[in-house]
C-alpha cells in the first residue's frame, strides 16, 4: 500500500459506471485521471435503468468535485468514458452541455493523448472536437506520449502510446500515467484490455508499479466480438503482472461480464498465492462492488421503472439523448 500518494476511485465498473476516473494526490500536486463517465446505450436489448442514471448522476458530481482540486486532469484517449464531451447527451454520457466539460477542464494543464500521431479516424475527430471546445477552458493542453513532467518532488509520466487490447487493435492506442512521488509509484492503465499486448505489460512491469489500477480482459465479448486466445492471452499477461506487483485494481471491460469472478480465478489465486491483493476499485475504497450493467435484466426485473420511464424509451433515437429521462 501507499503511504505518500493518496489514490482515489472516482467511478468505475465496480460503482456502476463505464470509467476508471481516478484522483490522484501528492503533497506537490492533485492530478485527475481521466474524467469521463459513460452508461453502456443498450445491454441486453435495454436501455440503463432508473437506477443507472441515478448512479452516474451522483458520481458525475463527484467528478467535477474532484475537479475542483486538481491541477493537472489527463486524457488517456478519447472514448466518452475517458474524458468529457461539450454536447448534450442524457443517454451515454450524461452531459447537459458545454458546461459539464469547463468545470472540469477549465484553468486546468491538460495532458493529453497525442491528437495526430497513433490515433484512428474516429479518435483523431473527437481529439479535434475536444480541442476546440472543453480544451479550450483549460490553461494549458499539452501532449503526453512517452513524456515526463515535473511538480515539485512529484513526477507524472506517461508510456509511450500501446493498443486498446490486441496488437491489431480496430480502437486505437491509448498512454498509460505513472505517479511517482517519495519512491512510491501508482500506474494507471486503462483500456489495454488485460493487457492483451505483450509489449504493453512489459512496459507495466518496468515501471515497478507499488500500485495498479488496470483495464482488464473483455472477458463478457469473448467468443462475441473478441477471440477468445485473445482473452487467454490478456489474462495470462495479467497473472504474470499480478505475480509482481502487490495491489492490482482490475476494473473496466473485465467486470462488465457477471460470471468475471470465474473468468478471473487464476489471476485470484497468483496474487493470493504471492501474498498480493487483486480487487476492485470499490474494494479498494472499502464499499461493495455495484455491478449495475451486467446486472440490468435483473435492476429491470426487480425494480420495474415508472410509466413515465418507460415513455421516455420510446423516444426516437434523435431525441432520447436529448431529454432527461424521468428518473
Amino acid at each position: 500500500m501507499l503511504n505518500k500518494i493518496k489514490v482515489t476511485p472516482l467511478a468505475s465498473e465496480s460503482f456502476g459506471v463505464r470509467s476508471m476516473c481516478t484522483l490522484v494526490e501528492t503533497p506537490d500536486v492533485t492530478v485527475l485521471l481521466d474524467a469521463g463517465v459513460s452508461l453502456a446505450p443498450y445491454r441486453f436489448r435495454l436501455l440503463p435503468h432508473p437506477i443507472e442514471f441515478q448512479t452516474i448522476t451522483r458520481l458525475r458530481k463527484r467528478i467535477a468535485e474532484a475537479a475542483d482540486k486538481a491541477q493537472i486532469v489527463t486524457i488517456s484517449h478519447y472514448h466518452f468514458d475517458h474524458h468529457t464531451p461539450s454536447y448534450e447527451d442524457w443517454l451515454v454520457n450524461w452531459t447537459q452541455n458545454a458546461e459539464t466539460a469547463r468545470q472540469i477542464y477549465q484553468d486546468k494543464t491538460v495532458l493529453i493523448k497525442n491528437p495526430k500521431e497513433n490515433i484512428n479516424a474516429s479518435q483523431r475527430q473527437r481529439a479535434w472536437m475536444f480541442q476546440k471546445t472543453g480544451g479550450k477552458h483549460a490553461k494549458t493542453v499539452e501532449t503526453s506520449d512517452g513524456k515526463a513532467f515535473s511538480f515539485g518532488g512529484t513526477e507524472v509520466r506517461f508510456s509511450e502510446a500501446v493498443p486498446h487490447g490486441p496488437e491489431d487493435s480496430m480502437l486505437g492506442w491509448v498512454i498509460m500515467a505513472t505517479v511517482e512521488y517519495g519512491g512510491e509509484r501508482f500506474m494507471h492503465a486503462p483500456d489495454v484490455q488485460g493487457p492483451m499486448a505483450t509489449h504493453t505489460a512489459e512496459l507495466i512491469l518496468a515501471e515497478k508499479p507499488d500500485l495498479l489500477m488496470i483495464g482488464g480482459p473483455p472477458f463478457y465479448l469473448g467468443g462475441f466480438r473478441v477471440d477468445e486466445g485473445q482473452i487467454r492471452k490478456g489474462t495470462a499477461n495479467l497473472q504474470s503482472i499480478v505475480e509482481r506487483v502487490s495491489t492490482v485494481i482490475i476494473e473496466h471491460h473485465a467486470l462488465r461480464d457477471a460470471q468475471w469472478r470465474t473468468r478471473a480465478e487464476s489471476l485470484c489465486k497468483a496474487a493470493d498465492a504471492a501474498g498480493h491483493r487483486l480487487v476492485t476499485a470499490a474494494e479498494f475504497m472499502g464499499e461493495e462492488n455495484r455491478f449495475l450493467e451486467s446486472k440490468r435484466k435483473q435492476l429491470y426485473a426487480d425494480f420495474p421503472p415508472s410509466k413515465e420511464f418507460q415513455q421516455w424509451t420510446h423516444l426516437s433515437d434523435t431525441e432520447i439523448s436529448r431529454v432527461k429521462p424521468p428518473i
